[in-house]
């Protein structure tokens, strides 16, 4: 299931225009529990695929126990570099946004609003990218 999470230094998407805030680690990652990712076979920083009924989304891992088995756990505001944007700082680290994977008619049963949070996702290894080493077959190249 993925729910989403705050984080202290980027609370909000227009936080990640301020280039003090920004500094540090990449923040916009998928956490998963030590106990699930041994199981699936993934590690802490490896870029994995995170599907939905509705759509995918490529982050890479943080392996951590801040959080349960079978739960993982993306940060909101994330997903700039679209088009329209004029946010420069953002858009040079424009993360993944949650969103794009939230079904829009899976909703919560008491309120009848829209369940952004326990969205029924599966988490694989992205595809390595292609190598792009040449042939060295000694004919000059």
């Amino acid at each position: 299931m993925l729910i989403g999470r705050r984080q202290l230094r980027d609370n909000n998407s227009w936080m990640h225009n301020v280039p003090r805030l920004m500094k540090g680690r990449d923040r916009c990652t998928l956490w998963m529990n030590p106990a699930e990712a041994a199981r699936l076979r993934l590690a802490d920083g490896q870029q994995v695929v995170i599907r939905s009924s509705v759509g995918r989304l490529e982050a890479p891992l943080q392996v951590t126990d801040e959080i349960r088995e079978g739960v993982v756990s993306l940060p909101h505001g994330y997903g700039h570099g679209r088009d329209g944007t004029r946010l420069t700082v953002a858009n040079a680290n424009p993360g993944v946004c949650i969103n794009d994977i939230t079904d829009h008619l899976l909703l919560d049963e008491l309120s009848g609003t829209s369940a952004l949070n326990g969205v029924p996702v599966t988490v694989e290894a992205a595809e390595p990218a292609p190598s792009r080493h040449r042939s060295h077959t000694g004919l000059g190249d």
